[in-house]
């Protein structure tokens, strides 16, 4: 849980904010688990898909703005 969800990341000092932070690590694994059982990929695939779907996003925006900035 841990290291999918980065629990351990959390610079806070204040109990309310590790409170919290604590809370939100939760709700992310919660919701992995069940992305997990829904498409048969563990965490890890999940991740994978997940960055390799934001960089094709990126590409994509950055391809748009090039071509708005060669046109202009």
């Amino acid at each position: 849980m841990k290291q999918n969800t980065s629990l351990e990341k959390s610079p806070t000092k204040i109990v309310c904010s590790q409170r919290d932070h604590i809370f939100a690590s939760f709700i992310a694994y919660c919701k992995l688990e069940f992305l997990k059982i829904k498409t048969s990929l563990n965490h890890f695939a999940l991740g994978d898909r997940l960055i390799l779907k934001a960089n094709q996003m990126a590409y994509q925006e950055l391809q748009t703005l090039q071509k708005n900035s060669m046109s202009a």
